[in-house]
């Protein structure tokens, strides 16, 4: 893959003579769509202006991807489709990151951005579109050149052979005769028997440059000139500066300079002191050397166990329903179960520290960003530096993993200040301590669950009410400015932002606070889900699979225990109770069935869980195994109906990677807080999950002829509370908070 930049790909591709451009777009919002010339920098050769797709005369295919790519295969899977449809040969393809252009929205945003695993179901119709205007147009080049009818034209290989004759030409040198051609309408697409490429387990375009160290993450930018920085956050909540010596730094070998950062509420960046060096260990140490002086931020005392205590005792109000069917006052339960389960803050901790580099010169800014939101990227620059939208380009790096967090633009707005100040490029660097410090976290929650059962034992009405912070109330002040057409004056921007920043609270409501709590998949006729918002200020914000990860946990242990109650067995009531969702059941059979679920040996035990994600269902059984008195995860069985696969391979090591993340929010990391303060600060008390701790993974794809579904996060919603409740099976004891104690592994009368 060639992850060039914007300019660089310019510079490089452009000059070729005889090229085939097209475009298939989209807008949302009426945006001014830039001209496809100037997409793709200087006309060539007087061809057609080009969204996604390029044909050069000497037959390379140069696609661009308008999503991040930050280990989840996504510009080689979107890369598929459109190399499907265009009959294309593998071999010639290469990749780039798309620019921060209106084009490149995406559509279930309104925004350029890689979030919510909507990149493959949002990309599927449009490349496919474009992948098939561009075979028909060379096609139709060929036809006009041999002076023979289409139909008689077939293409494969980046080659259209006219079948009478056998002759042939080349995508390469038909390219300049087809860009003259008028794009056709109504184009078909392929069925697919057709498909080559699309459902192949092809190799990642990434996997060469990422083993030779090629490829380019945002910590590998390098620039003339250009200066480190790290950044010294507030060590509380809402914490001021007050005071600061710059002379302790300043004294240091390569330090530069220090400067104070103010907060910047719309892109969420919280202010603080900069240090600058020629490298980052001697920023570093600048940052070390200074003894900044803070205000305490005003409110109450804020920590996790004050919490806990604060929600328990809201539990029970009557909040306000978010989702609801049939009436959860009806008589008929002979056994209600009343359960509470609890979830903490989370972070991201992405393996790649939090990290951008700006340059501002000459009436232009250029940011080096590995961003999930080149919109909010864009967005922030231009407000700060009061520079237009077309004088600034957002170039993309790989990301060292993203997970939501690198949605936000704080870390943009800190790079784009220090570079405006100081006329030089520089690269903002967070320490690790800032990045668990500095957070938007998944929020903690409090959930009280009712359940009446009838004389069956089977669920007669579900009541659930959950209590703490919604994740979109910090973010959608900072997201939504970058959703408006740019036609929209900045002033307007900042007034819909300010008022977003009030209004938030009132707009999202708990909507989204109950993602995968409602509607269950399950058929019960009486359903009431609450939502009671409480948000204690801690920043919270977009965490792989949001909501779902901590509904899910819930919703899938207490169908447990309704199973206990009620005497049936688990994988059974689930199987009865998904009868109205038949790809839902068919997959958690599936995952029964291929973990042996009631035949495990003795010194085993099985739990499952069950989701519909986003139009992906997805079923889990993980096995604990009995070593030395203690029960360790030695398995996970997955099932899935995720649609239509483009790449096998990369479902596949998405689940794994997302098997991986849920197990070490199940059993490992948590975030607390503690006077207003975040306890955790590195890896040492914010642990992650061991390379010798993880089980073995089995994916099973069920043939789907759905449109794509999500994937990206589908894995780890069901993780937390298939553990949970296979440690039940195998100890008797419930896990209702997270992370799951080790102590709750030991076998009861055995030592840990």
């Amino acid at each position: 893959m060639r992850a060039l930049t914007r300019r660089a790909f310019l510079t490089t591709g452009v000059g070729a003579a005889g090229a085939l451009l097209l475009g298939a777009y989209w807008t949302t919002r009426g945006e001014p769509v830039t001209p496809e010339a100037a997409l793709w920098g200087a006309d060539p050769g007087g061809f057609a202006p080009n969204a996604w797709l390029r044909i050069d005369a000497d037959g390379r295919i140069a696609l661009r991807i308008h999503h991040s790519e930050m280990g989840q295969g996504v510009t080689t899977g979107l890369a598929m489709i459109v190399a499907d449809e265009l009959d294309a040969d593998w071999a010639t393809v290469q990749v780039e990151i798309a620019p921060a252009e209106p084009v490149y929205k995406n559509p279930a945003f309104s925004v350029q951005m890689t979030g919510d695993s909507t990149s493959t179901r949002t990309s599927w119709d449009p490349l496919r579109q474009a992948g098939a205007t561009a075979r028909a147009l060379l096609v139709a080049a060929a036809a006009q050149t041999w002076g023979v009818p289409e139909t008689e034209c077939v293409s494969a290989s980046s080659i259209v052979t006219h079948r009478p004759t056998g002759r042939t030409l080349s995508y390469g040198a038909l390219a300049t005769l087809a860009a003259t051609l008028p794009a056709p309408t109504g184009v078909r697409l392929k069925t697919p028997d057709a498909y080559r490429l699309i459902g192949a387990d092809l190799p990642r375009l990434d996997t060469r440059d990422k083993l030779t160290g090629a490829a380019i993450f945002g910590l590998d930018v390098r620039l003339p000139g250009l200066l480190t920085a790290v950044v010294v956050h507030p060590p509380s909540l809402g914490a001021t500066l007050v005071a600061l010596d710059p002379a302790p730094a300043l004294a240091l070998p390569g330090v530069v300079a220090v400067e104070r950062l103010e907060p910047d509420p719309a892109s969420g960046a919280r202010g603080g002191v900069a240090v600058l060096a020629e490298t980052f260990w001697q920023a570093q140490r600048g940052a070390l050397a200074l003894a900044p002086t803070w205000e305490r931020g005003s409110g109450p005392d804020l920590s996790s166990d004050a919490l806990r205590a604060r929600w328990a005792g809201r539990a029970d109000e009557a909040g306000r329903t978010v989702f609801g069917v049939g009436d959860v006052a009806t008589t008929g339960a002979t056994r209600v179960i009343e359960v509470d389960y609890r979830l903490p803050f989370q972070a991201h901790a992405p393996a790649e520290p939090i990290n951008c580099t700006a340059e501002v010169r000459d009436g232009h800014c250029t940011v080096w960003a590995p961003t999930q939101n080149q919109d909010a990227t864009q967005e922030t620059a231009a407000r700060l530096t009061g520079l237009r939208y077309d004088a600034v380009d957002v170039r993309t790096t790989y990301l060292g993993g993203g997970f939501g967090r690198r949605l936000y633009a704080d870390f943009v707005a800190e790079a784009v200040q220090l570079a405006q100040r100081s006329g030089r490029p520089v690269k903002v660097v967070w320490t690790r301590e800032q990045d668990l410090r500095n957070d938007l976290y998944r929020p903690a929650t409090h959930n009280r669950v009712r359940v009446g059962l009838d004389a069956q034992g089977l669920p007669l009405t579900w009541e659930h009410t959950i209590v703490g912070p919604d994740y979109m109330v910090h973010g959608l002040p900072t997201l939504f400015p970058t959703m408006l057409p740019y036609s929209v004056p900045r002033l307007a921007r900042n007034l819909a932002a300010s008022l977003f920043g009030t209004g938030a609270p009132l707009v999202v409501a708990g909507r989204k606070a109950i993602e995968g709590a409602g509607p269950l998949p399950y058929t019960i006729g009486h359903v009431r889900v609450a939502y009671v918002a409480d948000d204690p200020g801690v920043p919270t914000g977009f965490w792989r699979s949001v909501a779902f990860s901590a509904n899910g946990f819930v919703v899938e242990g207490v169908i447990d225990e309704v199973a206990a109650a009620g005497g049936h067995d688990p994988a059974e009531l689930r199987d009865r109770l998904l009868e109205s969702t038949p790809r839902l059941q068919a997959a958690l059979r599936l995952a029964l069935d291929r973990a042996g679920w009631g035949r495990v040996e003795p010194g085993r035990a099985q739990g499952v869980a069950v989701m519909d994600f986003q139009e992906t269902m997805v079923a889990l059984v993980a096995e604990l195994q009995r070593v030395d008195d203690v029960w360790r995860v030695a398995r996970l069985v997955y099932a899935l109906d995720c649609g239509r696969v483009i790449n096998p391979a990369l479902v596949r090591t998405q689940i794994e990677g997302g098997a991986a993340f849920g197990l070490t929010a199940a059993l490992k990391s948590q975030i607390t807080v503690r006077d207003r303060s975040i306890v955790q600060s590195n890896f040492n008390d914010f642990a992650l999950l061991r390379l010798d701790e993880m089980p073995a993974v089995d994916v099973h794809l069920i043939d789907s002829d759905n449109p794509p579904g999500a994937v990206g996060e589908a894995a780890v919603p069901v993780v937390a509370p298939a553990v949970a409740n296979a440690l039940f099976a195998a100890t008797g004891r419930r896990a209702r908070d997270l992370p799951i104690p080790a102590e709750a592994f030991v076998h009861p009368g055995g030592a840990a």
